[in-house]
């Protein structure tokens, strides 16, 4: 039998939608804007002829980016960065995680009260630089890491997923002579994938889009992230010799046109790895956060 709806759920219903329509309306017109400057010639560009659609569709600009060496080493840093960081961050909060999980962990208050308190107040810019340079890792791939290791909401979103694991399967892995360590990667990991690609995601993600770290410990340029490669290009108008060397093979284009494509193709590949956790991604969002 289907429940007649009040006249006030109604007005609600239509309210909520109309609201979260604007709110994606208003996200996305960015976003389309910049991919259509990306396919757009830059005559169009420079006499404000494009708005939501490319005008006068070209490659060029994607081709110019392409052939640019410096576009290829930021995105290769950036590739390291994510990879490795995303494996010491994922290893380090699983096995912070799994002994907070336990009720019975001597000291688990005191250790979470330690965790909670850096959710709350974290250390101010110039120690973190000055802790930095003292253990010299300025200019190196461990200032962006090392940080940043375990990030405090992701560790306890992570061990609240652990306790919906049953002690049953602990108290006949224990029986079978199986290690702590053994119970983790044989065990919880396996049977806690949606929350491991939930993190997956969040850190993966925040390393290639972070953009204070690099600005904060790396000085030398031909370290530079994608981000710093991207800001130099944008706020130094650093794309303006890109541009020369445009015009010089016979292409005319604007620094506006090759920021778009670069933004475009600095984008892709998190577009392209979303689809593939999504399932998994919001499964592990909505148990890790009601589960206690």
């Amino acid at each position: 039998m289907k429940i007649r709806k009040s006249f006030g759920e109604k007005v609600f219903d239509v309210s909520n939608v109309s609201f979260l329509i604007l709110i994606t309306v208003a996200a996305m017109l960015p976003i389309l804007y910049v991919i259509a400057g990306s396919f757009s010639s830059s005559n169009a560009l420079i006499h404000n002829r494009v708005i939501l659609w490319p005008v006068e569709a070209t490659l060029d600009n994607f081709k110019l980016v392409a052939n640019n060496s410096t576009f290829w080493k930021a995105g290769w840093m950036t590739v390291q960065i994510v990879v490795i960081g995303t494996m010491v961050n994922m290893v380090l909060t699983m096995i912070t995680a799994y002994p907070l999980s336990k009720m019975d962990l001597k000291g688990r208050k005191f250790f979470m009260l330690l965790i909670i308190f850096t959710m709350i107040f974290s250390a101010p810019i110039i120690p973190s630089y000055l802790l930095v340079k003292n253990l010299f890792l300025l200019n190196s791939i461990w200032a962006l890491i090392l940080p940043g290791a375990i990030s405090a909401f992701n560790m306890i979103l992570c061990m609240t997923f652990f306790r919906t694991v049953p002690d049953d399967l602990f108290d006949a892995a224990r029986v079978d002579g199986m290690s702590e360590y053994g119970m983790v990667w044989r065990i919880v990991v396996p049977l806690s994938m949606p929350i491991v690609m939930t993190l997956l995601l969040f850190y993966a993600v925040g390393h290639w889009n972070n953009y204070f770290g690099p600005l904060l410990f790396i000085n030398d340029r031909n370290k530079q992230t994608l981000q710093m490669y991207l800001y130099s290009l944008i706020a130094n108008g650093d794309s303006d010799s890109t541009a020369g060397a445009a015009a010089e093979g016979g292409i005319k284009l604007s620094p506006v046109a090759i920021q778009m494509a670069t933004i475009v193709l600095a984008t892709v590949p998190v577009v392209l790895i979303y689809p593939f956790l999504q399932k998994h991604f919001v499964k592990g969002a909505l148990l890790g956060s009601v589960k206690e």
